[in-house]
């Protein structure tokens, strides 16, 4: 199981420091959700990329219902925490919100909200409503450092970009060279992550692949997967979503078209499956498109599971 110590990292998240061979449950708990899509607080609608907090309460981007709902620890049911579900164009409302990050230095949330292309801030501490931080910017996934800059990637210009509090202009800092194969190039990226050293980690799901971008680099490093789309092969990822990235550099992703997590190891050629059996399917050891992924300061991993309309809980095993 994790031991004490603990990271603040993506999306002011604690990531715990996994002892070597840490395992995780096969069967899920669904936490949030059910098998079948809804409208109603009970039900999500393609649950996207999510936050859980220290009191293990999940916050979860409810993509088609246009909105953000949290899931307290052990409830039946959630609880609207940002929009009203309906899919209007206005700045007092989501549309299709993607991710959602804690900004624990304002109290606030920051969230990718993708139909109405911009990023959003939502204070905790009163009623202001949704504020435009950045407009007119497709994102599909965002991240904030100890520095407290915000980073945001770009889906439709295939880079990330770096953005200082309060300005809306920002400095690329993965990508940028338009869409393609070469590693200065990303395709379509889905989803970042940021380590204490400010490296972007991207998951460039054209690519099929995870990139790694040292701070100040001109390309980034292959970290995980290959170009290899769809292969049988163990080492290839196809179209990754979520991922998360431990203190020991071990890289966590969401392999959306295998139906699985894996787990891919500083230099290993290959990842190990945590969660997920590999083929579709709603069972309490199989998922149906993953999409985003968390741990919880316990270190229990969390998937939303998008096809599915469910978060599951995979529990950390204890060590005998």
């Amino acid at each position: 199981m994790g031991s004490g110590t603990e990271t603040e990292n993506l999306a002011s998240a604690r990531i715990p420091k996994f002892n070597e061979g840490t395992t995780w449950s096969k069967e899920g708990i669904t936490v949030a959700g059910s098998k079948r899509w809804g409208t109603s607080l009970a039900h999500l609608n393609f649950p996207s990329y999510m936050y859980v907090d220290d009191d293990e309460n999940v916050y979860i981007t409810d993509y088609s219902n246009n909105r953000v709902v949290v899931w307290k620890d052990g409830a039946t049911t959630g609880e609207m925490v940002i929009g009203e579900g309906a899919q209007i164009e206005r700045s007092d409302r989501l549309r299709n919100p993607k991710d959602i990050i804690l900004d624990k230095a304002t109290d606030s949330f920051i969230i990718a909200d993708e139909g109405n292309r911009r990023i959003a801030q939502w204070s905790r501490k009163n009623d202001s409503g949704i504020k435009t931080i950045i407009p007119d910017i497709l994102a599909s996934s965002i991240a904030m450092d100890r520095e407290g800059y915000l980073y945001v990637c770009d889906y439709e210009n295939h880079e990330v970009k770096r953005y200082k509090v309060g300005e809306t202009t920002g400095v690329v800092v993965a990508g940028g060279h338009g869409k393609g194969t070469k590693l200065k190039q990303l395709s379509h990226p889905m989803c970042i992550f940021v380590d204490k050293e400010q490296s972007v980690y991207v998951s460039d799901w054209g690519n099929h692949r995870i990139v790694k971008w040292e701070k100040g680099a001109k390309a980034g490093q292959v970290v995980a997967g290959t170009n290899k789309y769809y292969s049988v092969d163990p080492e290839s990822l196809a179209d990754p979503f979520g991922l998360v990235v431990d203190e020991d550099k071990n890289v966590y992703v969401a392999d959306w078209g295998k139906h699985r997590i894996v787990r891919w190891e500083p230099g290993a050629p290959k990842g190990t499956v945590i969660a997920g059996e590999g083929t579709m399917g709603n069972g309490s050891t199989q998922l149906s498109r993953p999409f985003g992924i968390a741990f919880d300061r316990r270190g229990n991993l969390y998937v939303s599971d998008f096809c599915n309309q469910r978060v599951q809980k995979f529990m950390i095993n204890t060590p005998e």
